[in-house]
């Protein structure tokens, strides 16, 4: 399990522990990661914007620094139950929401089926139009639990090879590390194949059609070169949303925060900026 030093602070639901951490100052925006990541991933960008917001980090249970027992679900559906939960946990009434990969599902259905309000929502190569995983993915949910059985080095470098295909300019030593580590022990090992094998379509095919209901602003992020979740769904998922933005990212595959970061944090700033002065934000785009 990773370190609990980075996110001191735990909500307890249902018998599993979230860890969480907040810092900054001003309006709340809240972060959530997707998967196989975690909140690791957004720390930089969040410590670069908590000079004007106040920001929440959170690990998912069954991911990075949270809970991993083998009893709890950790599908899309128990995820946004959660999340909405954790935000009145936390006070927070119509936060600013950022989201990343699967972590965009679990914001959607918190706010289309269990009722959390949002200020805005920023959507970062998220899943949310079906049909989605890779072969990889996909294999994994048919045979999860004979990849549980893997040897530990075998189990490490097949997670290791997933991981490196996300990223369209390659991964340093360290940020590999960080994306992997959380998957090497044996708990970690039986929780990266639990949660794909209990990834399911149906929880956004649910949703799909609700995503024209949403009044706040939307704004939607893509790596331009994402392999994982072609940059054409953002355009498709713009189009079902009412006057959301669409921005790509040139030189960005699906690890977006770690190919282009200046890019994202800029774009991320500019955007945040825009909806916490709204007589600032702009219209609709194309990057």
């Amino acid at each position: 399990m990773m370190s609990d030093e980075s996110l001191p602070n735990v909500f307890s639901w249902r018998g599993r522990t979230v860890r969480w951490d907040s810092f900054g100052e001003g309006p709340a925006l809240v972060f959530l990661h997707g998967t196989p990541w975690s909140s690791a991933l957004w720390r930089p960008i969040a410590e670069a914007l908590s000079a004007q917001f106040t920001v929440y980090l959170w690990d998912m249970p069954g991911y990075g620094s949270s809970s991993k027992d083998p009893s709890h679900a950790v599908d899309l559906g128990v995820q946004g139950e959660l999340f909405a939960e954790l935000l009145e946990s936390w006070g927070l009434d119509r936060p600013h929401v950022v989201a990343h990969d699967f972590g965009g599902a679990v914001a959607l259905r918190a706010r289309l089926v269990h009722g959390a309000a949002y200020a805005s929502l920023a959507l970062v190569d998220v899943v949310a139009l079906s049909p989605w995983g890779s072969p990889f993915f996909n294999l994994v949910k048919e045979h999860a639990p004979v990849f549980e059985q893997l040897p530990a080095a075998v189990h490490r470098g097949a997670v290791e090879a997933y991981i490196r295909g996300a990223s369209r300019r390659g991964l340093s030593a360290d940020d590999l590390a960080m994306l992997v580590d959380p998957w090497a022990d044996a708990e970690g090992q039986s929780a990266f194949y639990r949660q794909i094998a209990q990834a399911d379509e149906r929880f956004t095919t649910e949703v799909e059609p609700l995503y024209a209901t949403l009044t706040e602003p939307v704004h939607i992020v893509w790596g331009r070169e994402d392999t994982w979740i072609p940059s054409d769904r953002a355009q498709r998922l713009g189009e079902r949303i009412p006057n959301a933005s669409v921005t790509l990212i040139d030189g960005a595959g699906h690890l977006i925060q770690l190919d282009a970061p200046a890019a994202l944090a800029a774009e991320l700033t500019r955007w945040t900026s825009g909806v916490r002065d709204p007589a600032g934000r702009r219209g609709r785009q194309q990057g």
